[in-house]
Parts: C-alpha cells; sequence; structure tokens
C-alpha cells in the first residue's frame, strides 16, 4: 500500500472562533455541513452519510481552536485536523485542514474539502 500525502488547506472565514469551533467539534455542529448525520460516544465519533458510515477517534482536542481526528479503518497514521486560526493584527479567522490522500486522488480530495467549507460557511451565514 501506497503511503498517503499530507496536505493543508486554509479557508477564510467570517466567524468568531469560538462559534466556528462549535461547528467543527461538537457531533450537532459537524452534522449541519460535514456529514448526514454525527454522534458521538467520548472520543468516539460515528460520522452517516446516505448509506455509509464510518468512526473516528479524537485524538487530540483544544477548545475553541482545533480538533484531530483518525478514523479507525485507516491502517496508518493517517489523520484529519481542523485548526482555527486568527490572524494577530487582521483578527480575520480562518480555518486550516489538515488530511491524507493517495496522490492519485489529489485534486479530487481537495475539491471535496472546499464543498464542505463552502456548506460550512452557508451554515454560518458567512458566504
Amino acid at each position: 500500500m501506497e503511503d498517503k500525502i499530507k496536505y493543508e488547506m486554509e479557508f477564510p472565514i467570517h466567524s468568531s472562533p469560538s462559534l466556528l469551533y462549535q461547528y467543527i467539534a461538537t457531533p450537532s455542529g459537524l452534522s449541519e455541513w460535514f456529514a448526514d448525520n454525527v454522534n458521538s460516544r467520548g472520543e468516539l465519533f460515528t460520522f452517516i452519510w446516505d448509506d455509509s458510515e464510518e468512526k473516528a477517534k479524537v485524538l487530540r482536542k483544544k477548545s475553541g481552536e482545533l480538533i484531530k481526528f483518525r478514523w479507525l479503518e485507516s491502517e496508518d497514521d493517517s489523520f484529519f485536523e481542523m485548526k482555527i486560526v486568527v490572524d494577530e493584527i487582521t483578527k480575520d479567522v480562518s480555518l486550516m485542514v489538515t488530511d491524507f490522500t493517495e496522490e492519485d486522488e489529489m485534486d479530487e480530495a481537495k475539491m471535496l474539502w472546499e464543498n464542505q467549507i463552502s456548506d460550512l460557511k452557508h451554515v454560518l451565514g458567512s458566504v
């Protein structure tokens, strides 16, 4: 199995960090834009789309700042992380996404995130 490649994307978001955090780190927030439904039991989150379901474990969480997940079915050290970055001078807020994918699926993976974040901006009313 070939190694996945790590990539990062940054999305400017017009929102307060505390509000944005609710949407990236809580099941109710994530189910508004990331998946059709999200449940959690402790550190274990279940993401549900149409007829598929994937479980992820929270590896790291910093209130108001970041959440990092690892898909349970992945056989490597890959993870996905969403981190809120605030520019010290302008106070502009952006969401930094770190994820892993196969080399030949990079464009597709990035497009998926762009679509997801576009949904998130809609929910936040920051379009």
